[in-house]
């Protein structure tokens, strides 16, 4: 799944490079980090002179949320999607786009391995346009595309330049959607009809794995007994995704929510999730990230620890698995200092690192929604939404590059 991840974007900007001079102090190596036996992250370190670039930056407009929509990449070619619509001030609960003004769903696209970026909107070709529940702002005029249909088979999972993205209609109910490309994200086929498998609803967000040809594994929010969003199950096609079928549900049904989850294969049967998690039905409580195994391909799975235990008002976890076996968890916190940060495994999961701090110069809660890569050298691209004092009010798209080492 490594060389698959996806992403959305639009128009082509010119890329800032940001100086991080307060990253430079403070480091311990991974290989000395005190690794804690139940998953929680004790201290932080600072990893050295990460490189901040600008994707999507813009006055006026806001650009937020690519874990909605997905991360991709092939070499140093690197796709990622985005939310991007009008700034508005809606108070420090709230994010900051207008409500009333049209919501693009759009791709950036690196073929530098992240140093400079292209916007595109594949709304253009009448395609990943979504629908009004699936946003903050309103829909797009004057772009439509087709009503999701049943997907008829032959796709090619392993294909060399395949993207698949995955798209919820609401968070709580309803029908969610896919789309695969042959050709790394320049055209999309789609959209095709996820099942419900036998619950209320499906929040689709990107995150699958690849297993053959004709085999994959998605990882999907689906809505707890009360219609609310809340808990996590892995699906898998065997027939090149004409049908799905419901594999397994992780962890029992939470008070809270238990939602976007992002997976690794550790093993030829072992699985590995990550869970954004909160305590209670109040948008204020505690929040976490849980860790989870299953030894069976899914079937049925284990809780771990929480790697990273608090994060603020919460914010979605990002697993990549590197090139030397090691998994790699970034995230953002959502409580000060606003950060965007790192934790590792060499074990699958089973203990983690302290906690690595890529920046912690956010301004407030509004910001994080990670999705992250690993390029040919090894230096990992952090892709998020942010904003600081020092560049303005407005949210915009920015990557952190980074070495893990």
């Amino acid at each position: 799944m490594n060389r698959f991840k996806y992403c959305t974007c639009l128009s082509i900007l010119i890329i800032c490079v940001l100086s991080d001079d307060a990253a430079q102090s403070d480091f311990v190596p991974t290989h000395a980090a005190k690794i804690l036996t139940n998953g929680a992250s004790a201290v932080s370190n600072r990893i050295p002179a990460p490189k901040n670039v600008f994707i999507y930056h813009k006055p006026g407009r806001f650009a937020g949320f690519p874990a909605n929509h997905g991360i991709w990449h092939w070499g140093n070619e690197i796709l990622v999607g985005f939310s991007a619509g009008d700034y508005k001030d809606l108070g420090p609960d709230r994010h900051a786009i207008d409500r009333e003004k049209p919501e693009d769903h759009l791709l950036a696209r690196s073929l530098d391995g992240g140093e400079t970026w292209t916007i595109e909107n594949p709304a253009t070709k009448g395609v990943l346009v979504g629908v009004a529940g699936g946003r903050h702002g309103t829909l797009p005029t004057g772009v439509t595309e087709p009503e999701p249909t049943d997907c008829p088979g032959g796709i090619d999972f392993t294909h060399a330049d395949f993207a698949m993205t995955c798209r919820m209609t609401g968070t709580d109910t309803g029908q969610s959607r896919f789309y695969y490309s042959y050709d790394r994200g320049h055209n999309w086929k789609g959209p095709f009809k996820l099942p419900l498998f036998g619950q209320i609803g499906i929040a689709a967000r990107t995150d699958y794995i690849v297993n053959g040809p004709k085999d994959c594994q998605l990882f999907l929010t689906a809505s707890k007994g009360n219609g609310k969003e809340g808990r996590v199950i892995c699906v898998r096609t065997t027939d090149a995704g004409k049908s799905w079928q419901l594999v397994g549900k992780i962890g029992p049904e939470p008070e809270g929510y238990s939602i976007m989850p992002s997976s690794v294969r550790t093993s030829s049967t072992e699985l590995l999730t990550t869970i954004r998690c909160r305590a209670g039905a109040d948008a204020r409580g505690k929040s976490w990230i849980e860790a989870w195994n299953s030894a069976d391909d899914g079937q049925s799975w284990t809780f771990l620890n929480q790697p990273v235990r608090d994060t603020g008002e919460g914010n979605p976890p990002h697993l990549i698995k590197l090139a030397d076996g090691r998994v790699c968890l970034t995230y953002g916190v959502r409580a000060a200092p606003f950060r965007i940060c790192a934790v590792l495994s060499s074990d699958g999961g089973r203990t983690w690192s302290n906690e690595y701090v890529l920046r912690d110069d956010g301004a407030n809660r509004d910001m994080g929604y990670v999705r992250s890569a690993q390029r040919p050298d090894g230096k990992i691209i952090t892709v998020y939404y942010f904003w600081d004092r020092k560049t303005g009010p407005e949210r915009y798209l920015a990557a952190t590059i980074w070495n893990p080492n």
